[in-house]
């Protein structure tokens, strides 16, 4: 099949739930695609099957990994996105990998430290207790150059904050004073969500 019907099979089989679990063989093979477009769609979609089934895609995180290397940063971005899914369903299935996401911090690109935070966030939810001692790696991207990693960097000290108060508290007044002075509205609404996240646990 030619790039175009490839692709619309995906977007077919993306509403389809009840295949996924019967066509990640299929989406695995389409990761030697030549196509880029292809293999984003793939590797997202992989990530989307793995919050659902993830001992199903077990052996498909070893063909994931090799784009995180990606010079490519569409497919580096997809395939941190997909590890921090697929670590939703079930952490240690991508433990191996998981110190690895870490470079993903400081990217070059910003969409892809965008999925970095949302891949945190994402693992955080479920295994919220290895994020212990690496808040300091979010600290710095509430400062970040690019708006749209600013926006979301302060959600990860909310979904932390739900489950992890103690990690969160000793960055309460940095969240505050962001909340007060960032010049962009969502990064500022982002912090306040932050704090009121963590005086809701706080006062409970």
């Amino acid at each position: 099949m030619i790039e175009a019907e490839i692709y619309k099979e995906l977007g077919e089989l993306t509403k389809n739930k009840d295949r996924w679990k019967d066509e990640i063989p299929y989406v695995k093979s389409l990761l030697d695609n030549e196509s880029v477009k292809i293999k984003a769609k793939a590797l997202w979609l992989l990530g989307e099957m793995g919050l659902l089934y993830p001992a199903d895609v077990r052996d498909s995180v070893l063909k994931i990994v090799p784009y995180l290397d990606s010079s490519v940063p569409l497919l580096r971005e997809r395939a941190v996105n997909a590890l921090g899914r697929i670590g939703r369903g079930d952490f240690n299935i991508i433990k191996p990998y998981w110190d690895e996401l870490f470079r993903f911090a400081s990217d070059k690109e910003p969409k892809v430290r965008l999925s970095f935070i949302w891949a945190s966030e994402n693992i955080a939810t479920n295994t919220p207790d290895i994020y212990c001692g690496y808040m300091t790696v979010f600290e710095k991207l509430l400062y970040d150059a690019d708006d749209i990693v600013r926006m979301e960097a302060p959600e990860i000290f909310r979904v932390l904050g739900k489950r992890r108060p103690d990690f969160v508290r000793p960055f309460e007044r940095e969240l505050k004073t962001i909340s007060e002075s960032d010049n962009n509205r969502v990064v500022r609404i982002h912090c306040l969500g932050a704090i009121k996240t963590l005086m809701k646990k706080t006062a409970g």
